[in-house]
């Protein structure tokens, strides 16, 4: 018995190379949509950072 990594054939590679280049897209258009997501939160969270910043600013007035 040999232990010897036995290399697949040609079809039996080129059917792996084209599912892992599936698997790479699939990973680029999910790593697109969380970029999109994480700018989106980022967007939100200044937005809100502001509106808090406004209020506070509105109450220090109104406290004087």
């Amino acid at each position: 018995m040999s232990n010897q990594p036995r290399i697949p054939d040609a079809e039996i590679r080129a059917r792996s190379v084209s599912r892992l280049r599936e698997v790479v897209q699939r990973m680029d258009r999910n790593i697109a949509e969380l970029d999109e997501f994480i700018a989106r939160l980022e967007t939100e969270n200044n937005r809100n950072l502001e509106a808090a910043r406004q209020r506070g600013n509105a109450q220090r007035k109104a406290a004087q």
